[in-house]
Order: structure tokens, then C-alpha cells, then sequence
């Protein structure tokens, strides 16, 4: 081999190698991360008002990339309600097409709901309102609505229950045990929230609901 060819450098060892091209998001998905990314944010310590100037910086896009997506700040938090919405009545409708009606089903949808809670702490802050304060006051509405869809559900339950039992006013029982089991589950889930995740709202769910049922 020549001292020529020793010393001719290889112009492609040298080169820098070419930077990934950017995936370009899917329709829809990107929609998909900055509400993964809102209830993230919302899990940490003091995140009960998030601005989408973090949000944006969290995500490394300019907040004029998030209104492409969501033309407010409120209807990302109608994105996680909807969520919250259809991911808890989903598994309602499944509880319901397993367990007879009766205070077993109605203990069932609690427990759904506080261990749905437990693997979603940024969700249980819209859930409780928390994350709502300074938000639209349609979303608190909503999420009324949505607890009071779940007492309606419990009272549905319990009324078969009530009526087995013979009770000469077997509405108005179940009303009110609907009534005490969703403030009990409302309770649990402020606590959880305000606690910094911390107190469980499963701690000592079975003995709980075994003394309300």
C-alpha cells in the first residue's frame, strides 16, 4: 500500500451522522399526550393551577401547538373528565352484567372507583375539584353530574336489595345508603388528593363498606 493512499482521508468516516427524522404525531395523538401529560403534571405537589406555558414547556412545544389541538385550557380538562367519564361507567356497566343487583354491586362500584382513583392521583384532583378552582365552572358542574350519576347507579342497585328486605319504604333506604356510600367515596377521595396521595382511599375499604352494607 502507497504512503499516497495512507494519507488520503475517507470522506465519509469524519461526516456527522444525520439526525433522526422527526415522527410527525398521527392524527389524534398527539391530543393523547398533552392530556398524559396534563395528569401527570397534576400528580405533583402543588399542581392545582397548571398553565399551559408549562404544560407546553413539559411537552417542549409552543403553547400556540397546544391550541391546534384544544382551542382552551378548559377543554383539555373536558378531555380527562370524558376520561374519567367513560373509563369508570365502563367498568360500572361490566360490574352490573357480573354482580346481581344488591349492596355486593353496590360495594363493587366503590371499590372500582377508589382503586381507579389510587391509578390515576392526577385524575382524583379533577374528580375532587382541586384542578378545577380556577378552571371553567362548567367543568365542576360536569363533574358534579358525574357523582351524581354514580348515586343514581348505587341507589339502582341497592333498591333490589331493600326490596328483598321487605322495608316498608324501600326507595327512600336506598336513597339515603346511596347518598352515604358516594359522600363516603367523595370523602376518600379529597383525602387521597389532599394528603399528597398519600392516605389510601382502599385503606380498610372491605371493614368500611361492610359496616355502611
Amino acid at each position: 500500500m502507497s504512503d499516497s493512499q495512507l494519507s488520503t482521508p475517507d470522506p465519509t468516516l469524519d461526516a456527522p451522522a444525520a439526525p433522526p427524522a422527526r415522527k410527525r404525531p398521527k392524527p389524534g395523538e398527539r391530543r393523547v399526550q398533552i392530556l398524559q401529560a396534563l395528569a401527570t403534571m397534576l400528580e405533583q405537589p402543588g399542581a392545582e393551577r397548571i398553565t399551559t406555558a408549562a404544560l407546553a414547556a413539559r411537552l417542549d412545544v409552543s403553547e400556540a401547538a397546544l391550541y391546534r389541538h384544544f382551542a382552551s385550557k378548559a377543554q383539555m380538562f373536558e378531555g380527562l373528565i370524558e376520561f374519567i367519564e367513560q373509563s369508570v361507567f365502563t367498568l360500572v356497566n361490566q360490574i352490573g352484567e357480573r354482580e346481581p343487583a344488591g349492596g355486593a354491586q353496590a360495594g363493587k362500584v366503590v371499590a372500582m372507583l377508589m382503586h381507579f382513583a389510587e391509578k390515576n392521583p392526577g385524575m382524583t384532583r379533577v374528580m375532587v375539584g382541586d384542578a378545577l378552582v380556577f378552571e371553567n365552572d362548567r367543568l365542576q358542574q360536569r363533574m358534579n353530574q358525574f357523582f351524581d350519576k354514580i348515586e343514581s347507579t348505587l341507589k339502582q342497585s341497592l333498591r333490589s336489595g331493600v326490596d328483598g328486605d321487605g322495608s316498608a319504604t324501600p326507595g327512600l333506604d336506598a336513597q339515603v345508603r346511596a347518598s352515604m356510600l358516594t359522600a363516603f367515596a367523595v370523602g376518600r377521595l379529597q383525602r387521597f388528593a389532599r394528603s399528597g396521595f398519600k392516605r389510601l382511599p382502599s385503606e380498610h375499604l372491605e371493614a368500611s363498606l361492610g359496616f355502611m352494607l
